[in-house]
């Protein structure tokens, strides 16, 4: 690849981002690790109640890309005073839905244990944990609003020394909670609810800190384009407030509302993926199982750049600068095209080892072996819908979003699925589906960023992006 003036700050930003975003399979690795050695009873409660957790967490994300993509954008634009007033809001919205998540958590912690399949006394002690650990949920959504910010703001190293810190507190009090003071499965979730409660706070500090004015853009930071929009009270010496606001707050929901609706579409596939080829056969599902490991394994790099390209996009825009948005977009898309390349040669370079790293069954190796070539090829189609979904986060076009992958996810996907089930296509059916799902992802994602009604500058993120202004604009 050719060089690129833009290729050093993609780097800098992907490169604290992939670390933060590696923290939490470790963390989940490691959780399992300690819990196992307790038996395999309270190994399946974790594993049931976390399933519930992180799915919930994971529903929440639009808190971190909604307030990046806003603050990205003020930060561009000059209007760090802004900036942090709306960084106040994120808190205020993280902490209404994990109090929310939390209560209906410890109320319906029975019939969320059920619906993913608990029973007996795993279910008991499932619903136990999940309890225990729904108190964590506040904190952990004030950590999510809390990167946004951060990353609005150009600033992605402290997240991960937040995040990491965490991570190691938590296996420090697990271990002391779990064999030290001998209180088992308890013991884990209370020592994760500590260790998020400590990061929650940290995050919340970053987020609340508005008794000191605004410095003007801190060292490194590009100084606002010529004429690009600062907010009132931007000036230096002007304090920023804690207090809700409805006139911000009101975006961010939004936002908000249509990441939610993205993320669920999204959910709903893989969901159905997962329970159709359950219903084709154990073997198939382990298979999959194995694939989507290694899927989701190569996303991380993917969703490191496109953190990147979600930043640096909404930095450009706020100053009004949107052809430099459209070359970061096209320079990031590169990026990930050169990762999914070679996430895809090493996938059919290896494809007679990977799946005995994971299973020495031959019926799953067999069924393996079935869709490798499918998961080798979807890897680069793959990359650059990560990317362009990061592009156009960054851009604030969140309601094109929404809509198309409600298109891609429940009206091309499940219907293949189903109809994979009820017309005994099998596993390898599944997974063509799974293609045409990231297929068309790719041409409405690539048309929409092709046609550049999503580069709208200023320091506000239009409605569905459908005005734009600046040069190099459409």
């Amino acid at each position: 690849m050719l060089r690129s003036p833009h290729d050093r700050e993609i780097g800098r930003l992907a490169i604290p981002a992939l670390g933060a975003l590696a923290a939490e399979p470790l963390y989940l690795l490691v959780d399992t690790a300690i819990v196992g050695h307790l038996g395999t009873r309270q190994l399946a409660a974790l594993a049931i109640a976390a399933t519930v957790l992180t799915t919930l967490v994971s529903l929440c994300i639009f808190l971190t890309y909604g307030t990046t993509a806003q603050v990205a954008r003020m930060h561009g634009a000059g209007d760090r005073v802004r900036a942090g007033e709306l960084a106040a809001q994120s808190f205020w919205l993280a902490i209404a839905l994990g109090a929310a998540l939390a209560l209906a958590c410890v109320v319906f912690a029975g019939p969320l244990v059920a619906l993913f399949g608990g029973a007996g006394q795993t279910a008991a002690l499932a619903e136990r944990y999940l309890r225990i650990s729904a108190l964590g949920l506040v904190p952990a959504l004030v950590a999510l609003a809390g990167q946004g910010y951060l990353r609005g703001i150009d600033d992605l190293r402290t997240p991960l020394v937040i995040v990491v810190a965490s991570q190691a507190c938590n296996v420090v009090l697990e271990l002391w909670f779990v064999y030290g003071l001998d209180l088992g499965l308890d013991g884990s979730a209370l020592g994760t609810v500590l260790a998020q409660a400590g990061m929650g706070a940290a995050f919340a500090w970053l987020l609340l800190r508005t008794g000191e004015p605004d410095a003007g853009p801190a060292s490194g930071d590009r100084a606002p384009a010529a004429g690009a929009a600062q907010g009132e009270g931007s000036a230096s010496g002007t304090r920023r407030t804690r207090r809700p606001q409805p006139a911000l707050l009101a975006p961010l929901v939004r936002i908000s509302g249509e990441l939610f609706v993205r993320s669920a579409a999204l959910l709903v596939a893989f969901a159905t993926a997962s329970a159709v080829i359950a219903r084709i056969g154990e073997t198939s599902l382990a298979a999959h199982q194995i694939a989507m490991g290694l899927f989701v394994f190569a996303a991380l790099v993917l969703d490191a750049i496109a953190i990147a390209a979600q930043v640096l996009v909404g930095r450009a825009l706020g100053a009004g600068d949107a052809a430099a948005a459209r070359a970061v977009g096209l320079r990031a898309l590169a990026w990930s095209l050169t990762a999914g390349c070679v996430f895809g040669a090493l996938l059919l370079a290896l494809a007679g080892v990977l799946p005995q790293a994971f299973t020495d069954d031959p019926a799953v190796i067999e069924r393996a072996h079935a869709i490798w070539t499918m998961l080798a090829l979807m890897q680069p189609a793959a990359a650059i819908v990560f990317g362009l979904d990061g592009i156009l986060i960054g851009a604030g076009d969140t309601r094109y979003l929404a809509g198309s992958m409600l298109l891609a996810g429940l009206g091309v996907y499940v219907p293949i699925a189903l109809l994979a089930l009820a017309l005994e296509w099998g596993f390898t059916g599944v997974w063509a589906g799974l293609l045409a799902l990231v297929g068309v992802r790719l041409v409405t994602l690539g048309r929409r960023f092709a046609g550049g009604r999503w580069a709208v500058t200023g320091a506000a993120v239009a409605r569905g992006a459908a005005r734009s202004s600046g040069p190099g604009s459409r």
